[in-house]
């Protein structure tokens, strides 16, 4: 009896040494995307578009190590890439790598362009390497402890969204200032463009006339909005009547992947059955937040955006969260009401529309990023100067923001597509 032994799945043809013989096209320059959790993948979407249509170019994938990871399979799964396994992406040689979290990248043997995951860099966290006190803090993102490793920085370029935070990096890491490139934020120049198609959005969230959409934006963690207790999400769909009001939830990715989708979706059924609106993670979060009226918040990345919308937002989740407070969500923090759970809630929403002021938070929003419209195209550049090609002549633009999805419970389990 003979028996076939497959090849290890790590052998792609595109990586092999016998190369030639085996692939249909061989690319000049390979790129690696590092995605250490679903979030950061999902950031790092808006960069790896920008090689779309270049025969040059071959992309792969590889999970990070990171303690968000569950999920990060099934997210590379949806897109059908090469996924190199990180044993092997970390013993080849790519002429590229991007990533949008820092754990491991000093394994690799590639010079990697490190992006933000979220509106900037606005929270601190404690170092997370071991033999290291766990007192010492630093803004996540721009501290010494996330950039540099044995003396030396690992990323081969930072990327900023805004000229201020440079100030920023050269307080908390300044040997990494020469390699720090202010390039804007995607989902700043999405949400921007967005805006005027806000009657879409509101449609696709079934908000009817006569109705306002209260946005509730939750992190991830014990200091978020739901991290504090579940009782503000239940009191919000209790007191607001539903002819008047249509409440939905957008919870940071890191909830359902740490928790479990089956699990967030059976936690949240009764209030689904009472009228919310669950904003599925594997769609686009930020048609969502254009079609609100009202966003209650927390000390998310999402809060920040929502400054860039114009209507009033409430706070809640944990007031002395730790964030920089250089930072513009601590200047939005500064001023935006919190959300009282022990009081009324209609009264407080009516006195925020009576006393909001939209010009403080056009401050805020103009904080998020110095390039405002031009993401895609100093991303492009860098990426094909460290590509060491020449950029093709198409201009890449930024598109609106996809319909948002919402989690169905007609069937057990199901859960709209992306």
């Amino acid at each position: 009896m003979s028996v076939t032994v497959s090849e290890p799945h790590w052998r792609h043809v595109p990586v092999r040494l016998d190369v030639e013989r085996w692939a249909t096209r061989r690319p000049r320059r390979r790129v690696l995307v590092v995605v250490h959790t679903v979030i950061a993948g999902q950031r790092l979407l808006d960069a790896i578009r920008l090689l779309e249509g270049d025969v040059r170019v071959q992309v792969f994938f590889t999970q990070a190590p990171d303690v968000f990871s569950n999920g990060v399979a099934e997210f590379l799964g949806r897109l059908r890439g090469l996924v190199l396994p990180w044993s092997q992406a970390v013993q080849t040689d790519f002429d590229l790598g991007l990533a949008a979290s820092h754990g491991s990248l000093h394994e690799l043997q590639t010079p990697v362009i490190v992006l933000p995951h979220g509106a900037g860099h606005n929270k601190i966290a404690s170092a997370a390497r071991s033999g290291r006190p766990a007192a010492q803090r630093g803004v996540y993102g721009l501290s010494r402890q996330r950039l540099v490793r044995d003396g030396a920085v690992v990323p081969e370029v930072v990327v900023l969204a805004h000229q201020e935070e440079l100030t920023r990096l050269g307080r908390e890491c300044p040997e990494a200032l020469p390699v720090a490139e202010v390039v804007g934020d995607p989902c700043f120049d999405r949400i921007a463009v967005s805006l005027p198609l806000k009657a879409l959005y509101r449609d696709a969230l079934g908000v009817r006339a006569g109705q306002r959409l209260l946005l509730v934006c939750s992190t991830w963690g014990p200091d978020s909005l739901l991290g504090q207790g579940w009782d503000l999400l239940e009191r919000l769909v209790g007191e607001l009547p539903r002819d008047e009001f249509r409440i939905a939830a957008l919870l940071h990715p890191h909830v359902w992947n740490a928790h479990g989708h089956w699990q967030v979706r059976s936690w949240l059924a009764g209030l689904a059955r009472a009228g919310l609106t669950l904003v599925s993670p594997h769609g686009d979060w930020t048609g969502a937040l254009v079609a609100a009226d009202y966003i209650v918040g927390d000390h998310g990345s999402v809060s920040l955006y929502g400054a860039m919308t114009g209507v009033p937002i409430l706070m809640a989740g944990r007031p002395d969260a730790d964030v920089d407070p250089g930072s513009p969500l601590a200047e939005l923090m500064s001023f935006a009401p919190r959300l009282r759970g022990d009081r009324p809630l209609r009264p407080q929403l009516r006195r925020s529309s009576a006393s909001w002021r939209s010009h403080r938070c056009e401050r805020v929003a103009a904080r998020i990023t110095s390039e405002p419209g031009r993401f895609e195209r100093r991303m492009r550049a860098l990426l094909y100067r460290k590509l060491r090609l020449r950029a093709p002549t198409t201009r890449a633009t930024t598109q609106p923001a996809r319909l948002p999805l919402t989690v169905r419970y007609d069937e057990p389990g199901s859960v709209a597509a992306p």
